[in-house]
């Protein structure tokens, strides 16, 4: 793929800029850093997420925790690093105590996501969990329905494929969802080498091109980014309510043990 022109990189600088100054709305006032997101610029595949978790809010980077860790790993599975892909979260900053995002900040944080993606052009989206999900296919259908299952559908003028995945956090205190994850992770380069180019607009609008915060998900909340919170509050994780998949593990390392168990239930990872 041919390099980011200048243009593209001096737009995404300034909208990193805006981001990093926004104020609009409640979350500006308990955040440390916002969390812009960060990658190649000219990258097929981008990943999106819910929000900062506790490290990325100091430091200002998406994916830095424990999941962060799971998704490199990933990544190196089929033959990528962090620094060939694009990663954002459809919040800029990290809601208190990792709880769900709020419609208001969805709604405040949406013209940075669909603006970012405007200008990759990305191939491929991969939708991390619930609420990621939900906004970007303007549907209200759960990760657990339609993960490993792509949808084309064009966003601020990009044709792409939206690929919903779980969110690794949930395979960190879920391991019964690491072989899922691994499975629908390793049908990526098939996706990319057939998905839509990035750089073809369309004038047809989707569902996902003026949707609205999607409701949360009937059965369980839906992911906060990182998996590693503050270290504070700790509650013991509900397990999620899916059956295990039959197939045998991919080839991947296994993941990063978490350092305690964290608060899976106000995170929303399922």
């Amino acid at each position: 793929m041919p390099p980011a022109t200048d243009a593209v990189i001096a737009a995404l600088a300034a909208l990193r800029a805006e981001i990093e100054t926004c104020t609009g709305c409640d979350l500006h006032e308990t955040r440390n850093r916002a969390v812009p997101g960060e990658g190649d610029p000219a990258s097929d595949l981008m990943f999106v997420g819910e929000a900062p978790g506790y490290h990325e809010d100091q430091q200002g980077r998406p994916f830095v925790g424990q999941a962060g860790k799971l998704l490199e790993q990933l990544l190196a599975s089929i033959g990528l690093t962090r620094e060939q892909v694009f990663i954002v979260n459809v919040l800029k900053s990290r809601p208190p105590n990792n709880r769900d995002p709020r419609p208001d900040e969805i709604a405040a944080c949406q013209p940075y996501l669909w603006r970012q993606i405007e200008l990759i052009r990305p191939k491929v989206i991969c939708t991390l969990g619930n609420h990621a999900t939900k906004l970007l296919t303007g549907s209200p259908a759960g990760i657990t329905r339609v993960h490993g299952q792509p949808q084309a559908t064009v966003i601020g003028g990009v044709e792409l494929s939206l690929y919903p995945i779980f969110h690794p956090a949930a395979a960190l205190y879920t391991p019964a969802m690491l072989t899922t994850l691994k499975e629908d992770f390793l049908r990526l380069p098939e996706l990319l080498a057939h998905a839509a180019p990035g750089a073809a607009p369309s004038k047809g609008a989707s569902p996902a091109e003026d949707a609205a915060p999607a409701p949360a998900d009937e059965a369980t909340p839906a992911p906060a980014d990182e998996a590693t919170p503050a270290p504070a509050d700790e509650a013991t994780p509900a397990p999620a309510d899916q059956a295990a998949p039959a197939a045998a593990d991919p080839p991947v390392a296994d993941p990063p043990a978490p350092a305690a168990p964290g608060k899976a239930e106000q995170l929303g990872l399922f």
